[in-house]
């Protein structure tokens, strides 16, 4: 096949157009070589989400402190909190603790 044939097909009568081939130029750079481009869009847009999922977790966890905190304004509650989270004690007064087999950490359950 020569030049001249080639010539004479259809689509390279449009690919050698020159407003195809800027539009094709143009299109190349904006998907692919800009500093805006659609590869870097996608890739914010992924960040987007994951940041909007991170932070409807933390207003959740936001809203389960704020139950907690809540409760705590007892001073019975306050008081039960530290003994069980910090294992604080009362004067004169001893604390065991049990711990089950299934609650010990082993090497084969780590």
């Amino acid at each position: 096949m020569n030049y001249k044939d080639l010539k004479r097909k259809p689509w390279f009568k449009f690919m050698s157009n020159k407003y195809v081939l800027v539009l094709t130029v143009f299109m190349v750079w904006m998907v692919f070589l800009d500093s805006n481009s659609w590869l870097i869009h996608s890739e914010l847009n992924k960040e987007i989400e994951e940041i909007e999922n991170n932070r409807d977790y933390y207003i959740q966890e936001i809203n389960q402190d704020k139950k907690i905190l809540k409760k705590l304004d007892d001073s019975i509650e306050i008081e039960r909190f530290a003994r069980e989270t910090y294992f604080m004690k009362r004067p004169n007064e001893e604390i065991y603790i049990i711990e089950y087999q299934d609650s010990l950490k082993t090497k084969s359950n780590e």
